[in-house]
Parts: structure tokens; sequence; C-alpha cells
């Protein structure tokens, strides 16, 4: 084995997903990561702390992410269009080719109770950076938080139904569908 072996970090990803999906998440070792990636367990320590973290990669860009959403928004734009126009331009283009890998990542974390709550955590994350940006807006906290909210609300429906559909529909094009669902129920109520 290389000691430097190039895309280590995507072999450990991949190999994992698969045994996730195979054994579930609380079976799987990390020297049968390794093993089936066909690289070291220090390798596997060089680039992921735990095996959660495998599925949770990124993480700790959603608030840089967020961020992004607001200093490109145009302090003409509605809250609603914000959610909207920073989902579909600034979020959905970070899933390009990655629906397989996302599906599988989501097999992966519904089998842990665990897994469950730590992308409950990840939601928290989005909606702490979208209310701070809400806030910056000048929303008020109240407002600025029922913002972040919806906005999490629809990324997560959003990427769901993406996932679960079997066409080669644009992650965006579901996020407007969904965003526009939401905005019809809230004005008919």
């Amino acid at each position: 084995m290389s000691r430097w072996e190039p895309g280590a970090a995507e072999r450990l990803q991949a190999a994992a997903l698969d045994l996730f999906v195979e054994h579930g998440f609380a079976a799987v070792t990390v020297p049968q990561i390794t093993a089936r990636a066909g690289l070291t367990t220090r390798t596997f320590f060089r680039h992921f702390p735990d095996k959660r973290e495998v599925l949770f990669t990124g993480e700790g860009a959603l608030p840089a992410v967020i961020t992004q959403v607001f200093a490109e928004a145009s302090p003409a734009l509605t809250p609603m269009q914000v959610i909207t126009k920073g989902l579909c331009e600034v979020v959905a283009p970070r899933f390009d080719g990655l629906r397989d890998y996302l599906r599988l990542r989501r097999g992966g974390v519904l089998s842990d109770e665990g897994l469950r709550e730590r992308e409950l955590r990840k939601r928290a994350l989005i909606a702490e950076a979208a209310a701070a940006g809400f806030r910056d807006r000048g929303l008020s906290d109240l407002e600025a938080s029922l913002a972040a909210q919806m906005a999490a609300a629809i990324i997560d429906t959003a990427v769901s139904r993406w996932l679960d559909e079997q066409t080669d529909r644009a992650l965006a094009d579901v996020i407007l569908e969904t965003s526009l669902a939401l905005e019809k129920m809230i004005k008919t109520g």
C-alpha cells in the first residue's frame, strides 16, 4: 500500500457507505472500512476522527455556505425570495453529481438512531446560520427564526423528494417547487 494514496478520503467514504448500507452503521468497524478501501487504519484516522465523520464530512462548511447565500442576496428580496434564490443558486449546485452518493449516505444515516440525531444537528446549524443572516437583514428575532426554520424545512423536504425521484430533474427545480408549495400553503391557510 502506498503511504500517500491519492483519493484516500473518497475511497474510505465509498467503502464505509457500502458497508453501512450492507451491515448497518453499528456493525461496521474502522478496520473493515480500511480493508474494503485497501488502506490502513492510520490513513483512516488521518482523514476522519471516527466512523461517524465519514457521513458528516463538510458539516463545518455549512455556516459559510449560508453566509454566502446572504452575501449574494439583494437587499430588495423578501425573506422567501432570499430562501428560494439562495437554495437554488448557491446550495443546489453543491449537490451536482452527488445524487447516488447522497442516497447511500441517507441509507447509512437512517440505519442508526445516533446518526439521525446528528443529522438533526446539521439541520440546526443551517437554521442558526440562516437566522443570523435574516437578523442581519433587519428581521426581528421571531421573524428571523421562522424564516430560518422555513429555509431548513424547504431544503430538507426538497432534497428528500429529489433523492426519492427516479428522474433526472435538477435539485433546483425541486427546491423551487417545494418553496412555491409552502408559499401557497401559507397564503391559503
